[in-house]
């Protein structure tokens, strides 16, 4: 059923006054325009009006005072005593997650808070929802790993509302580059590419491809440490060698390229992979081509997950601390909420991570 044009001219009101609240641009205390002011700004009916703030009011954004006017409610009491904490993740299901959400739980839950978790799929449309939802709910805290994070996102007015409510948020594996100085706990991606590179040079492998995310910091970190794996080996930086893959394609073109590569036999002797996953199904295309790992081409991942553990041959991967990671950020967060401060004081860690060798490798 349709509503009537009334109904959405107090409804579109309703949700501009809701979301100049959620943003911070009407600040708890202030005095929102009267009613006589709002109608005829908006060339509205008074009615309608007064129905937009009705509702407002008894959802608790607003509230009136009999002869003076109506004000933006302040909801900061309910919410920094709602013992809850919100974490947003790019996704729940895949390998990594579970571990990293597990680990801050099992802080969380041991101080006494529950977590509410959403995910974005990688998604900037849907973590401007879940950013949104956020500031909707009694949450004192946010743990949240950024979408998208090595391009510029239309949401940093949601992290600049956060700020405005004071309910503090720590990014984990990435941040937005004008976020850059806000808390996180990170791992040092680029010395853990670095070090699966430098291990291939060691071995005599001369002609490495690298496949790396491009709409992730991860990604562009991991890249770095790779090209510097390569020079300090005295090896020529090629970027025909490196293959580059977004969120939309990453299903599809890292294979095809390698595909492409073996075809052409351009002489390929290692490849090291953004992650075990892709390092997984590397390993599988290879198999499929009649290419030998590690006796032809040897592979390297990034998270030791079961992936590694569980590939014919066993993935050499660099170590992703998963729950280590969670209650990081978790015990960095409790800390936060503790400190009136925390603007002014950002807390951030990075994590090292370390290679683990297995069969993937073999020397050259």
């Amino acid at each position: 059923m349709q509503k009537s044009d009334n109904q959405t001219k107090y409804y579109k009101l309703m949700e501009y006054l809701k979301g100049e609240i959620l943003l911070g641009r009407i600040r708890p205390g202030e005095q929102i325009p009267s009613e006589n002011m709002l109608a005829e700004k908006l060339s509205l009916s008074r009615h309608t009006v007064r129905k937009a703030i009705s509702m407002l009011v008894n959802e608790g954004y607003l509230y009136t005072e009999h002869g003076r006017g109506t004000y933006c409610m302040d909801r900061s009491r309910k919410r920094n005593d709602s013992r809850n904490i919100g974490v947003i993740t790019t996704y729940i299901s895949e390998y990594i997650f579970p571990k990293v959400i597990q680990g801050i739980d099992s802080v969380l839950s041991g101080n006494g808070y529950s977590i509410m978790l959403k995910n974005t799929n990688n998604n900037t449309e849907k973590e401007a929802l879940c950013l949104e939802d956020v500031l909707q709910k009694n949450i004192e805290g946010l743990i949240i790993e950024p979408t998208k994070s090595a391009l510029f996102s239309n949401n940093l007015q949601y992290y600049e509302a956060l700020d405005k409510h004071h309910i503090p948020y720590i990014f984990i594996h990435g941040y937005y580059q004008k976020l850059e100085s806000k808390s996180h706990v990170l791992l040092d991606d680029a010395k853990g590419m670095y070090s699966a590179v430098e291990y291939l040079t060691g071995l005599g492998h001369k002609k490495i491809v690298g496949i790396f995310k491009a709409d992730d910091i991860q990604g562009l970190e991991r890249h770095k440490g790779y090209a510097r794996g390569i020079s300090e080996a005295g090896l020529p930086y090629n970027p025909d060698q490196v293959i580059w893959f977004h969120t939309e394609d990453r299903e599809v073109k890292p294979y095809n390229v390698i595909r492409q590569m073996i075809e052409n036999k351009s002489g390929v002797d290692a490849i090291a992979c953004y992650n075990d996953e892709i390092a997984f199904r590397v390993y599988e295309l290879l198999n499929s081509l009649g290419v030998k790992v590690p006796e032809d081409i040897s592979i390297t991942g990034f998270d030791d997950s079961y992936f590694s553990a569980n590939c014919p041959v066993r993935i050499t991967s660099v170590s992703h601390p998963k729950e280590k990671l969670g209650e990081a950020a978790a015990e960095l967060l409790l800390e936060m909420l503790k400190d009136n401060n925390y603007l002014d004081n950002p807390v951030q860690k990075i994590i090292v991570p370390e290679l683990i060798i297995k069969e993937s490798c073999i020397k050259r």
